[in-house]
């Protein structure tokens, strides 16, 4: 007889069973004690709830495979994936494309002499001129309003971001209506602007005061959700450092919000370049002096000019393009300062 003491915990193997088999009944045994301890009780009521088992996947050769709970089926993948397919070829792609092909229809040289047309020409360059006004003009101010929104507080501060949201809900039409009833001949300062020799409506101010108005909240909406979740401990530390409100702005705040600054930039010259109804509105469409590109194609469509129309509207889609080129190429060059920004704030 063995002198050695028994082990309490030990577990005698059954009778009629194999060597080993009690190192597998411990592991079982463990196994449910571990499952028990994911188990919940309610002191109150005194009902027990188990933890929902992890979703597993039959493997070859045996066993299972633990899936993510946040994971799908390749077949609701792929599902997926074609319906976004689907919906960006119809929707996006192929008029697109149709403006492309109705344009040169004809061939390349219809296309060249409606685009080398004097009141085209004209169309071209009130629109550029328009959007170098404007886009400047949005980003001071969205700059500006974004910097106060986010880093002070102050009265009327609801106001103002509610002000700033007030073109995404007005329609654009209603804003050229607001500036006739405001500069029009019969508007509230229109006998002192007829006085004065001044003229706002149906001439090229009153079409940059329109695509400010509409496009003004792009700047702002792109910066004050990043510089609020930033804070304001860098400038704080500046300040404290001894630098200035200038230099505090120019070498810790604009830095951080650049990229953003950049994506409100392209939206805003995007829109600015696009719009039409408060420009349509305010500008009198008189050829070859308050015709914008949209609304110059718009008189070509009515003509049953359609090779001039579209290849007007082919000149607006490149823009588009170049812009959607601009910032993809900026994300591609400056992918690393762009995560690095991401991952520190």
């Amino acid at each position: 007889m063995s002198d050695r003491p028994k082990d309490a915990n030990a577990n005698p193997s059954p009778p009629g069973g194999r060597a080993g088999t009690g190192g597998a009944a411990n592991a079982a045994s463990a196994m449910g004690a571990q499952g028990n301890s994911l188990r919940s009780s309610s002191p109150s009521s005194g009902v027990v709830s188990a933890a929902p088992p992890l979703p597993t996947l039959p493997r070859k050769g045996g066993g299972f495979t633990f899936r993510s709970p946040i994971s799908e089926a390749p077949w609701v993948r792929a599902l997926l994936i074609a319906t976004a397919l689907a919906f960006l070829a119809l929707f996006l792609f192929l008029p697109l494309v149709s403006v492309f092909v109705e344009a040169l229809r004809r061939g390349v040289g219809p296309a060249l002499a409606a685009l080398a047309d004097p009141d085209a020409i004209a169309a071209i360059k009130l629109t550029l001129l328009v959007a170098v006004i404007a886009v400047p003009t949005n980003l001071v101010f969205g700059v500006a309003a974004a910097w106060a929104i986010a880093k002070f507080e102050f009265r009327g501060k609801s106001l103002l971001i509610t002000l700033i949201d007030l073109p995404f809900s007005v329609s654009p039409v209603i804003a050229g209506l607001v500036y006739v009833l405001l500069f029009g001949a019969q508007g509230y300062f229109g006998p002192f602007l007829a006085e004065n020799g001044i003229k706002i409506i149906f001439a090229v101010p009153g079409i940059v005061l329109a695509t400010i108005f509409v496009t003004f909240p792009f700047v702002a909406r792109e910066l004050i959700p990043l510089m609020q979740e930033q804070g304001t401990l860098e400038e704080e530390a500046a300040l404290s450092l001894g630098a200035s409100g200038w230099q505090t702005f120019w070498r810790v705040t604009l830095p951080n919000v650049k990229w953003g600054l950049v994506y409100g930039v392209l939206l805003c010259n995007a829109r600015a370049m696009g719009e039409f109804g408060a420009v349509s509105v305010v500008s009198g469409h008189i050829r070859g002096l308050t015709n914008t590109m949209p609304l110059h194609v718009e008189i070509l469509y009515n003509e049953y000019d359609f090779v001039g129309a579209f290849a007007i509207a082919s000149v607006l889609a490149l823009l588009a393009l170049v812009t959607l080129v601009v910032k993809t190429l900026l994300e591609w060059r400056f992918a690393d300062q762009i995560a690095a920004a991401t991952r520190r704030h």
